[in-house]
């Protein structure tokens, strides 16, 4: 099967090479990009199957953070926070002269999506948030930090899968043995000296217990950006870093905002649920 992407690459202001997926999609489309962006542990390849669905009809770029995937990692770990992940991506956008795009961020990259357009309102043509709102819960917060860092490397991939299931089970309660393999490859890589180990560098574990890089303060000003926009809100059922009462604010500020609930999934969806997939379809296909 041919690939759908090129691997390319942009430098952020402090001369970091960093990795992006860039899915051109059909040659006769002239309209806004969707840009994928990941959360804090993860990498481009959360992206793959939903990236390669739209990709059929729009141009899809997946970055990866400084210190993810194929990104280079940053000599300073305080370069690690989510104002700076949006000035690497305020870079590659105006490399690539991007000027409007639909973006679609899980987690912390929904976090990114509202300081993007808190920066520059307007340039957002519609967006997806993945289990993640202006308020965060401290408990899902807390629960993050008791895994992030850790450094854990395994002999093979079944015992990476096995580990990830205990992390991450209540989460994932059905899960089997094949989706938390899934998981496992999108997650972690065989590292030079052959064991299976996490990708991403272990130091974003330091800024993320720092206050206020979890979640930037002030984030229902950024919201208000959004107003208006067309969006989608996928929520795990199950999920502790966005409470029904965010939700429900959110919905009062946006009424253009479409909520999708994915049942018996918690932090954070794939988005290749089959509710997920239905609903940003739908929002993509009202956007020219």
């Amino acid at each position: 099967m041919a690939t759908l992407y090129q691997d390319r690459s942009w430098t952020s202001s402090d001369g970091l090479t960093l990795h992006y997926r860039d899915y051109r999609g059909p040659e006769s489309y002239s309209g806004p990009p969707v840009i994928c962006m990941h959360g804090l542990t993860r990498n481009s390849r959360d992206f793959a199957d939903l990236g390669a669905h739209i990709s059929a009809t729009r141009r899809v770029i997946v970055p990866e953070m400084r210190g993810r995937g194929m990104s280079d990692y940053a000599p300073d770990s305080d370069t690690y926070n989510p104002l700076t992940y949006v000035a690497d991506v305020e870079t590659l956008l105006a490399e690539e002269g991007i000027e409007r795009f639909i973006s679609i961020g899980t987690s912390m990259g929904g976090l990114m999506t509202l300081l993007l357009a808190h920066a520059k309102p307007g340039r957002i043509a519609a967006c997806v948030l993945n289990d993640i709102g202006p308020e965060v819960e401290a408990s899902g917060v807390e629960r993050i930090s008791g895994y992030v860092g850790q450094g854990r490397s395994y002999p093979t991939w079944i015992h990476a899968a096995r580990s990830l299931s205990e992390v991450h089970g209540a989460a994932f309660p059905d899960y089997d043995l094949e989706k938390w393999l899934e998981m496992a490859k999108r997650t972690l890589v065989v590292s030079q000296n052959g064991r299976i180990s996490y990708d991403y560098d272990m130091a974003i574990a330091e800024p993320f217990a720092k206050p206020g890089n979890a979640a930037p303060a002030n984030l229902w000003q950024a919201f208000e950006a959004l107003r208006d926009v067309p969006m989608v809100l996928v929520r795990g059922e199950l999920s502790d870093l966005i409470s029904a009462q965010t939700v429900e604010r959110m919905e009062a500020i946006n009424p253009a905002m479409r909520t999708v609930t994915v049942p018996r999934v918690g932090h954070a969806p794939t988005l290749d649920e089959p509710e997920a997939r239905a609903a940003i379809d739908a929002l993509l296909a009202g956007i020219e």
